[in-house]
């Protein structure tokens, strides 16, 4: 009996425990996790930050509470993290050395962060890219950083901007005097003791926004990331807390939002004007195959992409308007220098060698670079590269990282002009790696192309819209402003998510992206025949006109006929392609003193007429040649002039015998019309290359190559036909 009540109180007791357990586990799970997704959460931090620092931190005139990007931002964080803040206004040094004292537990001021203060203190995620900007007072008649020979120039106590100062203020020959804030910086060029003075771009946008009576002199000055300093080794939680925040603001959005709020037209006031490229046009040269940046949409044919998108958002925001020519990286930035195109946007990369001859916009894309495989491959790090081919697309970062890092791990590259191209390359196994732009090799996993990442992602740089140096400055201004905007309300990063989104996109079945692409490589399929009509119409002409010179007893006549037949059958074509797109234009420019284009239609059909011109040429003479001589003077006999003889008698016998080879010249042409695609003519191979880059179904190609064969036998039919009606 009393093992029984023993066991029934134990009994008793386990329910009563798994009672309590379960009560308490909802309240004890929080607590669990919250070092993982809320470190910080239930503690209080002493903020202290700076007094005037608009438009990060500033007191509203009608509350008295500190407003600004970075109060509003500290704020958001601290109720998403769960923890609570007391902010101290106290001036940029106050609060640094407050830090250090250990009255404040962080500092959000504007703070650069640089490795010198790295030393001392530990730093969060970069929450605002900055820059620098020297500003004089509006109508000085200082305009460049030459004119402050002699002058004095205002700055902050401990800044970046002060560090700058100190470091050109040798070469423009200027003097310094320091200021705890920017309005006294303001006040002091003001009265006129200071020419001018330098501080973080925003700060003197929002200033001139505000009416500060400022402009800026010289261009913006690139800077460090802002962050907020704690002391070395304390808070750790902080820190992590923070930058859980920013990176899930970020994503959703609020952050744009929120430094949209008070910088979201400062950089058009900045100039005195709205829209400086407002009425204008602009041809935009782009990549043909970049997914998910370029890239031609399979149902209407129309380029697409995270840079499309952008620059069409940009062009209606700022009221100018664009045509873009999809050409390929490479004829893209060569159309540039040409001056073909105004611009080029097509995922490239703000170096230090490409700002030497181009002028770029503000980076509109963090990128950076991702070495991929087959899927299977037993290459699991750069190191198994030894030995083998890397392909690299043409005069990109990948590349020049390649070659940077081709020595230390024992591996050669080869060039291709295309992401897809590369892909291709991999897959047969001519070359065992690829390196891009990670986005572009993450968007081809996600769209089956059988790849996978080796190693981790290299750090990359901006991607930038570039122009010819020290032309189009509203352009880039334009795009600057209109991408400010866009980030402000959002609209960047409904743009980006489009196409870097977390929804995996599904693979479509072969037959479904045929019926898909069936329309564009029908459009293309058009060009192509129209392109060749045209060049086999103007070749035919210049064939039987410089085949009558060869044949003619004038020898003027016969050496222009001798020269160019042998400039046309001496050269590429490729090469002819590239001389009268890229290279005519500029000449006739000079020649005529206005701007002269050539599109890409008809360049292309310049040079497949003028090249087939010539082979035909050859073909108009050898079956004049063929024909006896004694027709001739037989004609000639009975009286006919030489003239007449050739007309009636001779070229009839001559066409006859030259037919096939005439044929043969128009299958040739016609296949030659696939070399334009790379100056952006959208025919044929042209379309098979837009679609396959989309989606990176290769065995499309086999499609393509079926629609060359029908027409091609379309075509040797008709002439056939045509053969056997004029001469049976």
């Amino acid at each position: 009996m009393y093992r029984r009540t023993t066991a029934w109180v134990r009994s008793l007791l386990g329910i009563v425990v798994i009672g309590l357990l379960a009560m308490i586990a909802p309240l004890a799970a929080p607590l669990a996790h919250a070092d993982d997704t809320h470190p910080a959460q239930g503690k209080h931090y002493v903020i202290g930050t700076d007094t005037t620092f608009a438009p990060f931190e500033m007191r509203d005139p009608k509350t008295g509470q500190m407003v600004g990007i970075d109060m509003d931002l500290i704020r958001a964080i601290a109720k998403d993290q769960g923890f609570t803040i007391d902010i101290k206004s106290l001036g940029f040094d106050a609060a640094v050395q407050a830090l250090k004292a250990g009255q404040v537990d962080a500092v959000m001021a504007g703070m650069s962060i640089t490795d010198e203060r790295k030393k001392t203190l530990d730093f969060t995620d970069g929450y605002f890219e900055s820059g620098l900007q020297v500003a004089v007072a509006k109508g000085s008649s200082i305009t460049s950083l030459d004119g402050l020979k002699g002058q004095r120039v205002a700055v902050k106590n401990g800044t970046a901007g002060a560090d700058y100062a100190k470091s050109i203020a040798a070469q423009y020959g200027f003097s310094t005097v320091s200021f705890t804030d920017t309005s006294n910086m303001i006040n002091d060029v003001k009265v006129g003791n200071s020419a001018a003075f330098i501080d973080d771009y925003p700060v003197v946008l929002y200033g001139i926004q505000q009416g500060s009576g400022m402009q800026v002199v010289g261009d913006k000055v690139k800077g460090n990331s802002y962050g907020v300093a704690v002391q070395k080794g304390q808070d750790a939680e902080l820190v992590q807390a923070f930058n859980l925040g920013l990176a899930e603001m970020k994503s959703d959005g609020s952050y744009d939002s929120l430094v949209g709020k008070y910088l979201g037209t400062g950089l058009a006031v900045a100039n005195d004007t709205d829209k400086p490229a407002q009425g204008k046009h602009y041809v935009i040269g782009t990549d043909t195959t970049f997914a998910p940046f370029e890239m031609r949409d399979p149902k209407t044919g129309e380029m697409v992409g995270i840079d499309m998108d952008l620059i069409r958002a940009i062009a209606k925001d700022q009221g100018f308007t664009i045509d873009i020519k999809s050409l390929g990286f490479d004829a893209a930035v060569q159309a540039l220098k040409a001056g073909q195109v105004d611009a080029v946007m097509a995922g490239m990369s703000i170096t230090d060698e490409r700002k030497k001859t181009l002028d770029f916009t503000d980076g509109y894309f963090e990128s950076g670079l991702q070495v991929a495989v087959a899927e299977g491959s037993s290459i699991a790090s750069l190191d198994d590269l030894k030995g083998k081919k890397v392909a690299v697309k043409n005069g990109t970062a990948g590349a020049d990282y390649a070659k940077s890092i081709s020595g230390q791990y024992g591996f050669t590259t080869t060039s291709f002009s295309d992401t897809s191209n590369m892909i291709n390359d991999v897959k047969v196994g001519n070359s065992a790696a690829f390196i891009d732009d990670y986005p572009v090799v993450l968007y081809g996993i996600q769209q089956g192309s059988g790849m996978q990442v080796v190693g981790d992602k290299v750090k990359g740089n901006s991607y930038g819209v570039a122009v010819n140096k020290g032309q189009h400055p509203e352009l880039v201004q334009a795009f600057n402003i209109g991408l400010n905007n866009l980030k402000a309300s959002g609209q960047y990063q409904t743009i980006n998510e489009t196409y870097l989104g977390s929804t995996a996109t599904q693979r479509d079945g072969f037959w479904q992206i045929l019926r898909q692409s069936l329309p564009s490589m029908l459009r293309g399929l058009g060009t192509t025949v129209l392109a060749t009509a045209c060049a086999l119409l103007g070749a035919t002409v210049l064939g039987l006109v410089f085949g009558m010179f060869k044949v003619g007893g004038n020898r003027v006549l016969r050496f222009l006929a001798n020269t160019y037949v042998n400039i046309f059958r001496g050269t590429p074509l490729l090469v002819q392609l590239f001389f009268i797109y890229f290279t005519v234009p500029p000449l006739l420019t000079k020649l005529v003193g206005h701007h002269v284009g050539l599109g890409a239609f008809t360049a292309g059909v310049l040079a497949l007429g003028l090249n087939a011109g010539a082979y035909m040429t050859e073909i108009v003479r050898g079956g004049i040649q063929s024909v006896d001589p004694g027709q001739l003077e037989a004609a000639r006999s009975l009286g006919l002039s030489y003239g007449t003889s050739m007309r009636k008698v001779v070229v009839p016998q001559a066409v006859k015998i030259a037919t096939p080879s005439f044929i043969n010249q128009f299958i040739i042409t016609l296949k030659d019309t696939s070399l334009v695609a790379v100056i952006g003519l959208a025919e044929l191979t042209y379309q098979g290359q837009q679609i396959i880059a989309t989606n990176l179904r290769s065995e499309l190609w086999f499609v393509i190559g079926l629609l060359y064969f029908i027409v091609i036998m379309a075509l040797t039919w008709l002439s056939n036909l045509v053969d056997r009606k004029v001469n049976k």
